[in-house]
């Protein structure tokens, strides 16, 4: 075990009973990191006694108490609740992984693992964690200085709305880190989307339902839409060939384990707004006007608004982007698909209206 720790690093702990993954993990980190290792679940337990880490990352597959047992205690003390843990794994073991994230994992990373990846996964979550602190002091100067000054409070609440656009930024990023193939892909779908509003309200369609919206927290909160894509494994979801049958009802759980994502942070804030937004567009923008979409097969209107939106402007972006199985297809005709699954993909009025601003929609396109 590694016990030369630099002050102003980030400590993470490397739990693992495979000695050579230990050696190669803490080689690879020590360069910027202090990194604590362990063989067993019960010896990171005892560590936890001298140094409580900024990050863990624990391998599920040990003898004696194995990963998942390990987390469940974590979660349960208050010292450690908060700390971000990522799962190891050397398994194809779906349903393992989905327990392991629900009980509390931030991510998973197969070994043998990219060291690039690694690095890169460590960062966007020890960056996620150090601003999710921040925002929870924030908010608690805010409930113990309730008597200060409006403009005190002002100041304040202004921070909290950039940490929580900081927040799923990074999320974003980590999304697209994942899912590598579609760079860009979340800010190209806010500016669409926002090109969307501001098309129905000019054709008088659905506008009171759009009025009433706060138009830059559901820009905000379509970043998330599919934050889910973080529980799919990578040899499923960074395939370079067409997807079998089965690789694609794995593909399709995304939207189910984003919904349980996002009602995890939802039972830890009383601010719902944002996230229940953010749950609607996970939810609904794979549905189909035809009722044959996933995942519950809802049909025309039982499709919320936003996920009738979403459902465009995703299938047109897919379209539009290359992809390793796949030429990007051109403006022109990623538009006659769409208008040729009007009535049965989508909406045909929303159709309709995405049309109307192909020109624009294009222009996004490129950027």
């Amino acid at each position: 075990m590694t016990n030369n720790l630099y002050p102003e690093r980030k400590t993470i702990f490397l739990v693992d009973d495979d000695m050579v993954s230990l050696a190669s993990g803490s080689a690879l980190l020590a360069g910027a990191y202090n990194v604590l290792t362990a063989d067993s679940g019960s010896r990171l337990l005892e560590m936890l006694d001298v140094h409580i880490p900024n990050l863990i990352l624990l391998d599920i597959g040990m003898p004696g108490m194995d990963g998942l047992e390990v987390i469940k205690i974590l979660k349960n003390q208050k010292t450690t609740e908060s700390t971000p843990v990522i799962f190891l794994t050397g398994s194809i073991d779906e349903q393992q992984e989905i327990d392991g994230l629900s009980l509390g994992a931030v991510d998973y990373i197969t070994k043998p693992f990219s060291p690039i990846r690694l690095l890169k996964r460590i960062e966007l979550h020890l960056l996620l964690d150090s601003q999710k602190r921040e925002l929870a002091a924030q908010r608690q100067e805010l409930l113990e200085n309730n008597q200060t000054l409006q403009q005190l409070v002002l100041e304040k609440t202004a921070t909290v709305v950039e940490l929580q656009e900081a927040i799923v930024s990074v999320f974003a990023e980590l999304i697209e880190c994942r899912d590598s193939i579609t760079g860009g892909h979340m800010v190209r779908m806010q500016n669409y989307l926002h090109a969307f509003f501001i098309a129905l309200l000019d054709h008088d369609l659905y506008s009171k339902e759009v009025s009433s919206w706060n138009i830059a927290l559901m820009l905000l909160a379509a970043h998330l839409h599919d934050v889910g894509k973080i529980g799919i494994r990578d040899h499923v979801l960074l395939k370079p060939d067409k997807l079998t049958e089965g690789e694609f009802e794995i593909i399709k759980t995304h939207v189910k384990f984003g919904e349980t994502i996002i009602d995890r942070i939802m039972k830890k804030t009383s601010e719902k707004d944002f996230l229940e937004q953010a749950k609607v567009m996970i939810a609904s923008h794979h549905e189909k006007w035809d009722g044959s979409g996933y995942p519950r097969g809802l049909k025309g209107c039982e499709i919320p608004l936003q996920g009738r939106l979403m459902a465009i402007i995703d299938v047109y972006d897919a379209l539009t982007t290359e992809r390793p199985y796949k030429k990007a297809y051109s403006h022109e005709d990623a538009l006659k698909i769409i208008s040729d699954d009007s009535g049965t993909h989508f909406e045909p009025e929303l159709v309709a209206v995405f049309l109307s601003i192909s020109d624009q929609i294009g222009k996004i396109a490129l950027t």
